[in-house]
């Protein structure tokens, strides 16, 4: 495939081209121009490549359109710790609200469980288009879910959780247990199998970072304080406060994934939700990336997000980056996915104007290489 005349914009160093862009083998082979003959060219002139857009949290496929608790499986709420069940077992790719993320230029998506419980279980990353979620899968774990504050506090408020002091305690609880658990097998012992335990392993050998679902400037601190104590990896998700305590997020040196700010104040942890954080966040030099946590914000709303923090201050590339190489990133997929660059998967989206702009049209969604969606 070669795409010709574009205006490209490539979240690389040398951001935008004019130029063309050869692929082959699912891959970005050449970026420039190209003189090579292909039996599938699409000419490009007046439009504008990017990368395939990446959105780092969400429910998409968990979480079914127009279906109430028989499409449901964001959040295994029989109990609190629930670390052993998998976002892959409950994933739905045929849903209609993957499709709808596909057309509009979202390429990759990181999903999991919900916030119902101290710790949710694993999130992976997948491309959006396909029928086996096995076969779009890029990375499976890719995170471990755990939530603070309100949340967990409200569903287990007649069980086992009164204070966001015992949500606390309950992961610490957990980490030292893997701890233990991990030492022993380690030292060549057989302990008793515990399927929880083993999930959290990963987390302890810093595999895989902790996704911690965290508002209030108190709850992302607890999580800071928690990271630094256990030595694991975490991103800072939602971190609607972000902007109060920004300097201790930038010393905490961990990456926040901002939103989604797109809904009304539902309640107290939200009193200072605002497209203006994503600036705050990105003006002190911490990696960021934008949300929509679909369903919340409807999977296709990402670059309107994206559009709505720069309407708010932050400039026109740096909102790019929060939805391309700045999630893959923080993923650890940068390698592959997130800018157009030779080698990388060739995941493109090709507009008539620019995607911040609501008013755009999404012409062609390619994935590997192959133009899964094309608006005529």
């Amino acid at each position: 495939m070669i795409i010709k005349n574009a205006k490209i914009y490539t979240m690389e160093e040398n951001n935008v081209q004019e130029g063309d862009i050869l692929v082959k083998d699912g891959k970005i082979a050449k970026i420039g121009s190209i003189d090579e003959q292909d039996e599938q060219v699409i000419d490009a002139k007046g439009m504008r490549v990017y990368p395939g857009l990446i959105e780092a949290h969400c429910h998409l496929g968990m979480e079914e359109s127009a279906i109430r608790m028989e499409g449901n499986d964001v959040n295994e709420m029989s109990e609190p710790l629930t670390p052993q069940v998998r976002a892959i077992d409950g994933c739905n790719p045929l849903d209609e609200t993957v499709v709808n993320a596909c057309n509009a230029g979202i390429t990759c998506v990181a999903a999991g469980p919900g916030s119902a419980n101290v710790i949710g279980g694993t999130f992976l990353a997948y491309k959006t288009h396909g029928i086996s979620i096995d076969e779009m899968a890029i990375k499976n774990p890719i995170a471990m879910k755990c939530a603070f504050g309100e949340n967990p506090k409200r569903v287990y408020q007649d069980s086992r959780i009164k204070t966001r002091m015992n949500i606390a305690a309950m992961l610490r609880e957990t980490l030292f247990k893997t701890k233990e658990y991990l030492a022993k097998k380690e030292n060549g012992e057989q302990p008793a199998f515990d399927m929880k335990l083993e999930a959290m392993i990963p987390v302890i050998r810093k595999e895989l970072p902790l996704k911690c679902h965290a508002h209030r400037a108190d709850d992302i601190l607890t999580v800071i304080r928690i990271a630094k104590e256990f030595d694991v990896k975490v991103t800072l998700d939602h971190c609607t406060d972000g902007a109060i305590i920004v300097d201790q997020i930038k010393a905490s040196g961990y990456p926040v994934i901002v939103g989604p700010a797109l809904t009304h104040k539902s309640k107290f942890e939200l009193a200072h939700n605002s497209f203006k954080t994503p600036k705050v966040m990105n003006d002190a030099g911490i990696l960021m990336a934008i949300t929509t946590d679909s369903p919340v914000v409807p999977q296709e709303y990402l670059p309107l997000c994206a559009g709505l923090a720069m309407k708010a201050g932050l400039s026109e590339m740096d909102a790019l980056k929060a939805i391309t190489i700045n999630p893959a990133k923080i993923l650890g997929l940068d390698d592959r996915i997130g800018s157009i660059a030779v080698g990388k998967d060739a995941d493109l989206v090709i507009c008539d104007g620019s995607i911040l702009d609501p008013q755009h049209t999404v012409s062609y969604t390619i994935i590997n290489g192959e133009v899964v969606y094309c608006a005529q």
